[in-house]
């Protein structure tokens, strides 16, 4: 092998990956697995924490023997995950206490509610630089917590151990040497103060969470412990922890004013770097550490989440079975010059930013006896583009400047039409590089530089290359006629299930 490789682990929502990369950013193997979403009822979503990790193992030996190399030839190993998804397991066994709940999960509406009417979303807001809304991982804890009051009183004497999918995975990795996760995680919790840039005794107060359950809040190229033999094959160090969604942001080389990502994954997710200075949104985004923090020097990013965006694409191939593999729904939709009226709100599991509506709902409307298959494909596309065009406009009212260029990935980047839709209605050139796969090298980048394999981020930006650029091809009438079509279709998602709606807890 031409040097040390880097193993990167991109551990997602619906499935687990692994690539390595050498240090020319090349990638020479890639493994995938998937693994089963579980729906116990309707707007809950959970993992089984174990079948994350052996999903996660196989990935890596698949992308091992697929790069004809072996662990020994590893040089670092570095992880991107999804962020607010959140384990609770056992320390002495290891054994996770039942499912994870994961991200999209919106059983915590009403723990937000009750905080929010207490008036405590300003102290949230002003520590964390986050809104109370379920997506977040900390009132999942409270929930789980609350749920089995015996947990919350092993928790309180230690016995228990919580995290992200980083600190689980770290976990297994090391064989439960190390429990810890990094800022970029820690950031997306309501329980870390980013502007302190620690746990803060206050929100864990706030959410009944016992600061014994926490792990350590490291930066994203810290030492985050080593493998063991058996979890891998090899000891190698684990040198890069980040968010998936900062480590595709690092991965873009977005490190100058008026860049960002879009990363179009299960949901869709905008980020632009923001400075070194906490300026907390005006625009109900969210301000995040970015994986560029060290000890000394924070790096802020702005965010925008879109909840359902490449899972739309998903439903229509699995559940309402209109097209048959999610790269159908391309010449599909390409098949129709519009949507014909129809307007498609995924908000399958809520709206994200800029609405924060736990309680919105998806929705198709304006459908006629003319509407077809081909209809709604399309307007699914222009769903995932116009949730992100309102991330544009409340991202660029933030930002001293505005986006002058989207830098995108994700499966879904390489539907052409999708992008072109994208530079359509946000108004803003679209880059694709010649490599989607920037979540995962963002935390190859980020192992790599914790490594010594790589110098600098100046040396690791270089290695980033476009593939096409998208320019807007409609005027701005026809942009804001289309987009007020789909604020219309918003509102009538908007507040549809009660929250009586949700089950009993427990």
């Amino acid at each position: 092998m031409p040097g040390p490789l880097v193993l990167a682990i991109d551990q997602g929502t619906t499935s687990s990956r692994a690539l390595v990369v050498d240090a020319s950013a090349r990638v020479l193997g890639v493994g995938q697995r998937p693994f089963t979403q579980h729906f116990p009822h309707p707007a809950w979503v959970e993992h089984d924490p174990e079948e994350i990790w052996t999903s996660t193992r196989a990935a890596i030996a698949d992308a091992l023997h697929a790069a004809r190399c072996f662990p020994d030839d590893l040089g670092a190993v570095g992880i991107a995950n999804q962020r607010e998804t959140a384990v609770l397991w056992e320390r002495h066994s290891g054994a996770p206490v039942g499912r994870a709940i994961v991200w999209q999960d919106r059983r915590t509406a009403e723990i937000c509610g009750a905080l929010r009417d207490a008036g405590r979303e300003p102290l949230f807001a002003g520590r964390t630089g986050l809104t109370l809304d379920p997506y977040f991982s900390g009132t999942k804890l409270t929930w789980m917590l609350r749920a089995n009051p015996a947990l919350r009183e092993r928790a309180a004497r230690g016995e228990l151990a919580a995290g992200t999918v980083d600190s689980w995975l770290v976990w297994k990795l090391t064989g439960g040497a190390r429990h810890v996760t990094d800022v970029t995680n820690a950031s997306r919790t309501l329980l870390y103060n980013v502007v302190e840039r620690d746990w803060d005794d206050d929100l864990c107060e706030a959410l009944e969470v016992p600061t014994a359950l926490l792990p350590e809040a490291e930066p994203s190229t810290a030492a985050f412990g080593t493998t063991t033999v058996d979890a891998i094959g090899a000891r190698v160090p684990i040198a890069g922890i980040a968010g998936d969604q900062q480590a595709a942001l690092f991965g873009q080389a977005c490190t100058a004013p008026g860049l960002a990502k879009n990363t179009y994954g299960t949901g869709a997710f905008l980020l632009a770097p923001a400075g070194e200075r906490p300026a907390f949104s005006r625009n109900r985004l969210l301000l995040s550490l970015g994986a560029g923090t060290t000890r000394a020097v924070p790096e802020y990013v702005v965010e925008g989440s879109v909840f359902v965006a490449g899972a739309a694409v998903q439903w229509l191939r699995d559940e309402l079975g209109i097209i048959a593999n999610a790269a159908d729904v391309e010449p599909l939709a390409a098949s129709v010059r519009d949507t014909g009226g129809v307007s498609f709100v995924p908000a399958f599991t809520g709206l994200g930013a800029p609405h924060w509506d736990p309680h919105a709902r998806g929705a198709l409307v304006g459908l006629t006896r003319g509407s077809t298959r081909a209809h709604i494909a399309r307007a699914a596309l222009e769903a995932i583009a116009l949730s992100s065009a309102d991330l544009i406009d409340a991202m660029n009212a933030d930002l001293p400047q505005p986006i002058r260029e989207l830098r995108v990935d994700g499966g879904a980047a390489q539907n052409d039409l999708l992008m072109q839709l994208q530079a359509d209605l946000g108004g803003v050139t679209v880059v694709r590089p010649r490599t989607v796969e920037t979540t995962a090298l963002g935390a190859a980048f980020l192992a790599g530089l914790g490594a010594g394999i790589w110098s600098s981020t100046a040396e690791v930006g270089a290695l980033w290359r476009e593939e096409r650029r998208f320019e807007p091809s409609i005027d701005a009438t026809e942009r804001a006629e289309r987009r007020a079509t789909w604020h219309r279709a918003i509102e009538r998602a908007r507040a549809w299930a009660e929250p009586t709606d949700a089950p009993a807890r427990g």
